[in-house]
């Protein structure tokens, strides 16, 4: 599974680039509103530093507009995904702007059939929003088993990129069912490699080995 940091903070990306397994970086309007910055000026420094996918969120929410945005923000990097929402203009942009060879990043996927409708205009990301689902008592990893299945059906290649992620146990439960990826915080990437017996074992080891010397 790749896995992507959800974040426009800069001291965030950089961490997490440093861990070595980072594959790509999502953002949007309100990650980069805590930041404070302009997106025209973030997303090329945030490339520079994620060897991989950048997904840069349109705000227009028309087809046309979309489009202007859309080619807008491939040009400020090449690893810039555009990232266009689950409406009907959002579907059309997709597969105006896969027919340009730009990347496109179906975002907040709440149903199969949004996804299935991303993947039949080509789109090369879908976002299901696990998180947000969970939160209206309906299980987020439903919909991903629902996509995987439509997906392998019709044999479409968009990556299934599970997103509001909100802990290790989404990114496990992702994974078994088959993501290609999983976008989350800082805070849950740095929990991916930790375990308390780990960290318990790791103690009694240091412990050993510092009565031996």
């Amino acid at each position: 599974m790749k896995i992507f940091i959800d974040s426009a903070d800069i001291a965030e990306i950089k961490e997490a680039a440093g861990m070595g397994f980072l594959d790509g970086c999502t953002t949007n309007p309100s990650l980069l509103a805590k930041t404070g910055r302009r997106i025209e000026d973030a997303i090329p420094e945030i490339c520079e530093i994620v060897n991989g996918p950048v997904s840069a969120e349109v705000v227009a929410t028309e087809y046309e507009p979309m489009l202007r945005e859309g080619r807008s923000l491939a040009k400020l990097h090449k690893n810039v995904v555009v990232k266009v929402p689950s409406l009907v203009d959002g579907f059309r942009a997709v597969r105006a702007l896969r027919s340009e060879e730009i990347r496109v990043n179906v975002t907040l996927c709440f149903s199969p059939l949004q996804a299935m409708l991303a993947g039949k205009m080509g789109a090369t990301y879908i976002s299901p929003f696990l998180g947000r689902i969970d939160d209206v008592s309906e299980d987020g990893m439903d919909l991903v088993r629902q996509i995987v299945r439509i997906y392998s059906n019709y044999g479409f290649p968009t990556q299934i990129l599970a997103a509001s992620i909100r802990s290790p146990l989404h990114v496990l439960r992702a994974a078994e069912l088959g993501a290609h990826c999983a976008t989350m915080p800082l805070s849950v990437i740095r929990q991916l490699s930790r375990h308390p017996l780990t960290d318990a074992g790791l103690a009694k080891f240091l412990a050993d080995a510092k009565r031996r010397s």
